[in-house]
């Protein structure tokens, strides 16, 4: 680990204007407090409320991006801290805003050859009879470009069909219907070059939503996940491949499906996932023999490797 000295002084970006800003002031807190109590000088910000002047003025020397969603996940803040010089954490402007575009990963995953699930772009006059027919149910409806399942619906019917686009596009002009995978949920912490242990999700809820990530306290996050040990590293690399395929790197998680037959199908890459209690990242690496403090600053030590670099 790098000493306090060579991360120097940070400053945590959290809360924002997108509709995960509650799930990004509870991330940027924890951050906050562990590089506290690790000696690092830190500060927070919130671009929502303050001017970005406040930051120039701090003369900080890397920044660790706590932003969930649109205008700090998608390649708008990273482009900011690019012209300012300033080092940060996670992927840069073309990683971040292609993951967080679910439409142009797939499109990209499947050029490469990666698996993911078949899937229609709605539009206001779709034919959802056409989409059923050709998808099967169950579905699931998602805005090509929120985050933590944010206007998503998972459905088993053409009325609910229609229903869950309404809902979607409003947070989205892009909005996808998706096959719906039946099976295991995964998902894959990414450090470095390294795939953290997978953990397996289950959830009595109808799929894995906001209230089963942020609220729920019968939410079962499974490590070892139970997969041997050949299986487990065979989609970890998987992982890899999806995650650099959109030009990702630093830190990040991959979310994945493996069907009854135990194929993988890669759903998401999140470049600026959740730092908070319930979050996966954190589980993993500590599974993996990390602290949440040391986790922290590792993530500060890839971002400040790469601006040297």
């Amino acid at each position: 680990m790098s000493t306090v000295k060579d991360i120097g002084k940070v400053v945590v970006l959290m809360g924002g204007t997108s509709a995960e800003r509650p799930v990004s002031l509870k991330s940027g807190q924890m951050v906050l407090n562990a590089l506290h109590a690790s000696g690092i000088e830190a500060i927070a910000f919130d671009p929502a409320e303050q001017a970005w002047d406040r930051l120039i003025a701090a003369q900080v020397d890397c920044a660790f991006i706590a932003l969930h969603g649109r205008f700090g996940e998608d390649g708008t803040v990273q482009g900011a801290l690019e012209v300012l010089g300033v080092p940060y954490t996670g992927s840069g402007v073309l990683g971040s805003a292609l993951a967080m575009d679910k439409l142009r990963s797939k499109q990209v995953w499947l050029a490469q050859g990666l698996p993911t699930p078949a899937f229609v772009v709605l539009q206001p006059d779709t034919d959802l009879h056409a989409v059923a027919a050709q998808l099967g149910f169950p579905i699931m409806v998602k805005p090509a470009s929120e985050g933590s399942s944010i206007g998503m619906s998972k459905v088993h019917d053409v009325t609910a069909l229609s229903a869950a686009y309404t809902l979607a596009a409003k947070y989205d002009q892009v909005v996808i219907a998706e096959r719906c995978i039946v099976g295991t949920e995964l998902t894959a912490g990414i450090l470095g070059n390294t795939a953290l242990p997978l953990i397996r999700l289950e959830t009595q809820r109808a799929f894995y939503d906001y209230e089963a990530k942020y609220v729920a306290d019968d939410t079962k996050y499974v490590i070892p996940c139970g997969l041997s040990a050949p299986a487990e590293e065979k989609i970890q690399a998987l992982c890899l491949r999806a995650f650099a395929a959109l030009g990702c790197h630093g830190w990040g998680r991959v979310d994945l499906m493996l069907d009854a037959a135990g194929d993988p199908w890669l759903l998401e890459v999140n470049t600026a996932p959740g730092m908070t209690d319930h979050s996966l990242v954190p589980m993993a690496a500590r599974a993996f023999g990390l602290s949440y403090a040391q986790l922290c600053l590792r993530i500060l030590e890839l971002a400040k490797a790469r601006h040297v670099g």
